[in-house]
């Protein structure tokens, strides 16, 4: 595989990690009291984007064939339904859990990942239309993510 290559697939591995850390660091520095609270006025709980967070992680490991996701039930909850939706959530503690649960099982997989690896089609693409859209890989799933994690880490801040 060629030097340019690598050296994406380097900045994207960077990129997830450094996001990742600095998410998971702020979780850990915010009281319950706190996640319990809007990012702005009318807008998601940090608790909230906390289980969406998760949520969408744990859609990245079928995605990505890393197996199946830990807590399925969570899309639902997360992904499918707004923060103000009535529907029963998950307990701080276990949200923080499952994030913390969920990175791990992630972290393992992209740690063993080749460069090849990382240009093969995910799950949700199929052969033929891979054939034609080669970027839609596994590495463009990891870049996606990336985005939408500072994305909330922005809005999460201001719980601070």
């Amino acid at each position: 595989m060629e030097t340019s290559t690598k050296l994406t697939i380097k900045s994207a591995l960077e990129a997830w990690n450094s996001y990742a850390t600095r998410v998971d660091k702020l979780f850990d520095e915010l009281s319950d009291e706190q996640m319990q609270k809007e990012v702005a006025p009318g807008k998601n709980a940090g608790t909230y984007l906390l289980g969406h967070l998760a949520a969408v992680h744990d859609g990245m490991l079928p995605l990505l064939d890393f197996g199946e996701k830990l807590q399925p039930a969570m899309f639902d909850i997360f992904i499918k339904n707004p923060d103000k939706s009535g529907l029963e959530k998950p307990s701080i503690k276990e949200l923080r859990n499952f994030w913390k649960q969920v990175n791990n099982k992630l972290s393992e997989h992209i740690k063993r990942l080749t460069p090849e690896e990382w240009m093969q089609k995910h799950t949700s693409i199929g052969e033929e239309d891979f054939k034609k859209e080669p970027h839609r890989n596994k590495l463009n799933v990891l870049m996606n993510r990336t985005n939408h994690l500072a994305y909330h880490y922005g809005q999460l801040v201001f719980l601070k």
